[in-house]
């Protein structure tokens, strides 16, 4: 399992901003060897120009001394975040005090470590930082933007759903009552409270408007309409979806 974690971080970008040479030859070289992509800076004005280009969304992590000529780490941190750049941030400091420690986090830094350090902690906290952040972007995609079942995807900001990779046409009541289904997978619905979900209790009407637009979802979603796969009936309760 640590095999296959340390090859999905392999190739991240690490940002390294350390005006002390011997330690950022050091650092960028140890961190080179584990397989990250590294770029490094002596002082905080040559870095916060990288960050402000294109390459900032490409960057997994900020290692960051505090004592940086120019621009020094706690206003590096502080406008990196002040521009809503939420990659993570490590500080390294011979700054060991407790106060210290907790301006670094206040401004926005996600770990800190003091010096003289272990390669071994940096690496193992570079790793940490990264996987979390990552693990982070993708729940995040998955619970608020794609809600994905076998072939079918709905992109909820979007409002689409495409099939096989094919854009599906839903209108906003299909769109709705798809999206009930997809978020709640093998659960069993009656018609009676698909209507007060999605047509809302006033509705004016009978329990055929759902099984209407269930076929209507059929028809665009499954192979074989006549034999669904996926929205399925339950007789004498409802439909269920998976």
């Amino acid at each position: 399992m640590a095999i296959k974690d340390h090859k999905s971080l392999q190739d991240s970008r690490i940002l390294l901003v350390e005006d002390d040479k011997s330690i950022r030859l050091t650092v960028s070289e140890t961190l080179s060897s584990e397989g990250f992509r590294v770029s490094s800076f002596k002082d905080g004005l040559s870095a916060l120009d990288f960050i402000n280009n294109d390459i900032k969304k490409d960057v997994d992590l900020i290692i960051l001394d505090l004592m940086l000529p120019g621009l020094n780490g706690l206003e590096l941190c502080r406008k990196i975040r002040n521009d809503e750049d939420y990659t993570p941030i490590l500080i390294l400091s011979a700054k060991d005090n407790e106060s210290d420690r907790v301006l670094g986090l206040e401004v926005g830094a996600d770990d800190y470590l003091t010096k003289p350090f272990g390669l071994n902690e940096l690496i193992a906290r570079s790793r940490a930082l990264i996987r979390r952040s990552k693990r982070n972007k993708k729940n995040i995609e998955k619970s608020h933007t794609v809600i994905e079942f076998n072939h079918i995807k709905m992109f909820l900001e979007e409002c689409r759903v495409t099939s096989f990779d094919k854009e599906i046409t839903l209108s906003p009541k299909e769109f709705k009552l798809l999206e009930l289904f997809m978020k709640n997978p093998k659960r069993v619905w009656s018609r009676d409270l698909i209507l007060e979900k999605i047509w809302e209790i006033d509705f004016i009407g009978d329990t055929k408007t759902v099984d209407v637009h269930v076929r209507w979802l059929r028809e665009k979603l499954e192979e074989d309409p006549s034999a669904p796969k996926f929205l399925k009936t339950v007789r004498g309760f409802g439909y269920k979806f998976g």
